[in-house]
């Protein structure tokens, strides 16, 4: 009897556990998971690796969302208030009130050629599956470039725009592969450029990559970017 009454108990603590993972899993994750890829910028401005990758975003708390569909994505991004404003550049901490909740900015680096979206969400304890990312960035150029191409790739659906035009768009359940969807030829004007994006994922893991191609679809690096319009 001694023994049954041990592994019934020992039963209780192993479904106890199991109930607290997938409660984690459901919300986002434990609390204050740091981020180790991801870090606040020290330097005023950020120069692309020889990779060409953009390594420094403003990157809005996630929304919920449901479906990766083109129709489904589209609607999605055409909702609040940011539909308006994709020229507009936030700034860090700057807060936004959407479906009854205050959601902040924040301001990140990147240590990797991408922005892992999973762990930000999870190191503010956000909910990682059923969301939609908006992302900013400002790429500043040195002179007017023409032919230019931006380059992304995304887990799972995005959205992109350049100076306010949508530019790119991929749907589906699909893992980020570099330069997974190009941009047609552009043209970036001499300073600053915008460029967003809305990041929709189903679940699992999330994340985002993008650099600007050449007249050559070679990565382009003579740029800095730097969070002020």
């Amino acid at each position: 009897m001694r023994t049954f009454k041990r592994d019934a108990s020992s039963l209780v603590v192993v479904l106890a556990a199991a109930a607290a993972l997938l409660a984690g899993a459901m919300t986002g994750g434990a609390a204050a998971v740091p981020a180790s890829t991801l870090s606040p910028p020290k330097t005023a401005e950020m120069k692309p690796g020889p990779d060409g990758f953009i390594r420094r975003w403003l990157l809005l708390e996630p929304i919920p969302a449901a479906g990766l569909t083109d129709s489904i994505v589209q609607a999605a991004v055409k909702k609040g208030p940011f539909v308006s404003e994709l020229t507009a550049v936030p700034r860090d901490g700057e807060t936004v009130d959407m479906e009854s909740a205050q959601l902040t900015w924040h301001a990140v680096d990147t240590s990797n050629y991408n922005v892992n979206l999973f762990h930000f969400a999870r190191s503010l304890d956000k909910n990682t599956s059923n969301v939609l990312f908006w992302v900013v960035t400002v790429v500043h150029a040195p002179r007017e470039m023409r032919d230019v191409r931006l380059a992304i790739g995304s887990n799972a659906a995005s959205v992109w725009w350049v100076n306010g035009q949508e530019v790119i768009g991929i749907y589906g359940d699909r893992q980020t592969v570099i330069d997974d969807g190009v941009s047609k030829r552009l043209t970036l004007k001499k300073g600053a450029n915008v460029i967003r994006a809305a990041v929709v994922n189903g679940g699992g893991a999330t994340d985002f990559c993008a650099r600007i191609l050449d007249a050559n679809d070679k990565p382009l690096t003579d740029f800095v970017v730097n969070l002020l319009k």
